[in-house]
C-alpha cells in the first residue's frame, strides 16, 4: 500500500527517501569516522551496460556487454578550519603529484600512481538516512581517487559561500541496504544477492 494512503499516526511506517537526508564519508578527509559536515551535494554511484551490435538482413540484434561506472561529484563547501581545499590538495600530492622544482631529483621524477592516489583519499561511502538519522542505503566505492578538483569561484558581487568540488572515479561500488541501523552489517560475496537483508554487489 502507497505511504500517503496511511495514516502516518502509526509508527511504523516509513517515510520516502529524502534528498537532504544524508552524509558523506570519507576517511582520508575528515574526523569522526570521515564525516565530513561541509558536503552540500553528492551524486550516487551509477553505471552504463554496453552493447554489441549483431546485424544480420535488414535485422540488428543487442547483447549485453561490459560495465562502465559512471564518475561521482562531490560538492563541499569551504570552512576555514578546517582548510578543506589544502587539505585536498595536500592527497593530491600524495596521490604522487609534484610540480617541477629547480633540480632533479627522485621526489620531483615522482608521478602519480593508483596506490599512492586511493590509500590518499581512503575510503569513500554515502549513506542516505532515515528521519531518526539512521543509515538506510550504503553506497561504499572501492578504489575511489580523484580525477577533477575544482578550488570554486570568486565573485564581488556574490555572498555566496564559497564551494568546492571534487570528481571520483572508481572500479566498482557496493551498496547495502537494510532495515534502519543494519546498514553494512551483511557481507555477501561479490555477485550474491540475499533477500533477507537486500545486501547486494554490483561489481
Amino acid at each position: 500500500m502507497a505511504f500517503w494512503s496511511q495514516s502516518f499516526a502509526d509508527k511504523t511506517l516509513k517515510d520516502p527517501k529524502r534528498k537532504f537526508r544524508f552524509i558523506v564519508q570519507i576517511t582520508g578527509i575528515g574526523t569522526d569516522g570521515g564525516t565530513l559536515w561541509y558536503a552540500k551535494t553528492a551524486t550516487k554511484p551509477s553505471f552504463q551496460i554496453g552493447a554489441a551490435e549483431h546485424s544480420y538482413l535488414n535485422h540488428k540484434f543487442y547483447y549485453p556487454g561490459g560495465v562502465t561506472w559512471q564518475d561521482v561529484s562531490i560538492t563541499l563547501v569551504d570552512p576555514v578550519d578546517p582548510n578543506i581545499g589544502m587539505t585536498l590538495a595536500s592527497i593530491v600530492e600524495l596521490s604522487g603529484y609534484n610540480p617541477p622544482g629547480a633540480t632533479f631529483d627522485a621526489e620531483s621524477l615522482a608521478t602519480i600512481s593508483k596506490g599512492k592516489a586511493v590509500s590518499s583519499l581512503g575510503q569513500v561511502t554515502i549513506t542516505q538516512l532515515d528521519g531518526e538519522g539512521r543509515g538506510i542505503e550504503n553506497w561504499t566505492l572501492w578504489n575511489a581517487f580523484i580525477t577533477e578538483l575544482k578550488f570554486g569561484d570568486l565573485e564581488y558581487g556574490s555572498d555566496d559561500i564559497l564551494e568546492l568540488s571534487i570528481t571520483l572515479k572508481y572500479d566498482w561500488a557496493r551498496v547495502d541496504i537494510g532495515e534502519a541501523g543494519t546498514v553494512g552489517v551483511t557481507s555477501p560475496s561479490p555477485g550474491q544477492v540475499q533477500a533477507d537483508n537486500k545486501a547486494f554487489d554490483l561489481n
